[in-house]
């Protein structure tokens, strides 16, 4: 069993739940969060003053999976990124787990 992490912007988080389904993740959470790509907009967001938003709506979602379904969600992600247009790919990372109840 691995951990499995993966953000996108708010526009693909449909696209997300789809993926996860395909690769057999059935059980999984989310959260919303705000994503930063460089820290200028970390320094504005902190301004009081600022009139612009910071970060970029995006979805974090996260599940304790088996290794052949991590494998199917990236082969899934790999294609999905393939087709975009955008510069905000979806991205998926994985974390070990040594103990858990």
């Amino acid at each position: 069993m691995k951990l499995v992490i993966v953000t996108a912007v708010e526009e693909f988080q449909k696209d997300v739940l789809k993926l996860f389904k395909n690769a057999n993740i059935e059980n999984f959470s989310s959260s919303d969060i705000d994503g930063y790509k460089n820290g200028s907009s970390v320094l504005m967001a902190s301004n009081w003053f600022s009139g612009e938003k910071g970060g970029n709506e995006s979805s974090l979602f996260f599940s304790f999976t088996e290794d052949s379904n991590i494998d199917v969600l990236f082969s899934l992600i790999k294609e999905f990124n393939a087709s975009l247009e955008t510069n905000n790919p979806i991205k998926a990372v994985v974390v070990p787990i040594e103990k858990y109840i």
